[in-house]
């Protein structure tokens, strides 16, 4: 059996961060959770107030061999405004921030490239603000934010429409 690793990521609202990870090859598991914060065992009422700290994240297992790390900053970058230090999208508050959370050195090396590579291509106009910190505790959410796309697909759909996740992503991730 291969060696199994965790990436956890923050991009705003946690629904919209399971979706493009998950049922990928070597992908083992997408949990919606809280990462980040001082708050001991947060709710998401905790959260949503905006005084523990936490980000909303999406913690990963996956099969480096099958999924390199590599690949997943690849499919992360996409998924957000790297530039917005506020929220993201119609999400707003620190709990919404972008960071990447790394659990080694070379993770930490990984995601620092990737950030560079971003910053350099020119793509944005404004300084990239996601942050790349260390792992700290993880918290999963409630069950009812769990796979939340696939038990509430039309809540999912129409927030996701609203919130203008979709339209940024085509505007500045799309053919460019």
């Amino acid at each position: 059996m291969n060696d199994i690793e965790v990436a956890t990521f923050a991009g705003g609202c946690f629904w919209c961060m399971v979706k493009p990870f998950d049922e990928q090859p070597g992908i083992i598991d997408v949990v919606s959770g809280y990462s980040g914060g001082h708050l001991e065992n947060p709710a998401y009422e905790d959260i949503k107030a905006g005084d523990s700290g936490h980000y909303e994240v999406v913690q990963i297992t996956f099969d480096p061999i099958l999924f390199p790390y590599e690949r997943l900053l690849e499919l992360y970058w996409p998924q957000i405004d790297p530039t917005d230090d506020g929220g993201q999208f119609h999400d707003r508050g620190d709990q919404y921030r972008t960071a990447i959370f790394y659990h080694n050195e070379h993770q930490k090396q990984l995601a620092a490239l990737s950030k560079n590579t971003i910053e350099e291509s020119g793509r944005f106009k404004r300084p990239i603000v996601t942050k790349i910190l260390p792992a700290s505790t993880f918290y999963p959410a409630e069950d009812y934010h769990q796979k939340f796309y696939k038990s509430n697909p039309e809540e999912y759909k129409h927030d996701r429409a609203k919130s203008g996740r979709d339209d940024f992503i085509d505007g500045h991730w799309k053919n460019n």
